[in-house]
């Protein structure tokens, strides 16, 4: 069974492709495959952005029912 990656796991694992390719010491297709990898990390850490929005415009009411903020 794989356990997801935590957010700040997959920011740190972005940065470090970031930074791997702002070297310029890479080769196109090493390149390419990082870009790929750094693009899918940067999807799942933006639905992760949404989802953590989305939940704290939800406010308990008294009676214990959530209600959108919006």
């Amino acid at each position: 069974m794989s356990k997801q990656k935590k957010f700040e796991e997959n920011l740190a694992d972005l940065e470090q492709i970031v930074q791997h390719l702002e070297s310029g010491d890479v080769a196109l297709e090493d390149a390419i495959a990082e870009f790929q990898k750094g693009m899918k990390l940067s999807k799942e850490l933006q639905d992760t952005l949404n989802q953590a929005e989305k939940t704290l415009v939800k406010v308990m009411q008294a009676d214990g029912t959530e209600t959108d903020m919006e």
